[in-house]
This record gives C-alpha cells, structure tokens and sequence, in this order.
C-alpha cells in the first residue's frame, strides 16, 4: 500500500494537455510564416532604391499572420485541459 502512494505522488501533473501544445506549434508556425514572409525585398546596390519593401505581402499580409499567430497562442494558454 506505501508503494501505491508514492507512484500517485509521483506522478507528473502538467500543466499544459497535449491539445495545448498542438495549438501552440500552430501558432508558432503562423508567427514564423509570418516572419519569414516579411524578410527579403531589399537591393543590392545601397544607391538603387527598391519598392519591393511596400509590396502587399510585407506590408498586409505578414504582420496579419503574424497576429494571428499570437491569437492563437493566447489561446492555446487559455484553453483548459481535459479533466
């Protein structure tokens, strides 16, 4: 009976389920997604301007995933495991 105690004291409670953390990778991925779309657009030559920087995919679209990401961070947080 000693030995059934400590196997229950043992045991490990997290505090995130497995849903959770399913959620943040999504998350995660939107976030990087959303960085990775961001970079680039730059010139070579520092004297040549280039309008790459104001294209729609840097300006709208990858700050817009990127807050979905957090979005779904926040509420992969919040999100209550299964009792």
């Amino acid at each position: 009976m000693g030995e059934k105690k400590r196997k229950e004291a043992a045991k490990q409670n997290f505090v995130f389920s497995k849903k959770n953390y399913i959620w943040m990778f999504i998350g995660l991925a939107f976030i990087a997604l959303g960085f990775i779309l961001m970079a680039g657009g730059g010139s070579d030559d520092p004297n040549v301007f280039s309008d790459a920087v104001f294209s729609v995919q840097r300006i709208r679209v990858a700050p817009t995933l990127i807050l979905i990401g957090f979005g779904i961070q926040i509420y992969a947080i919040l999100l209550k495991p299964k009792s």
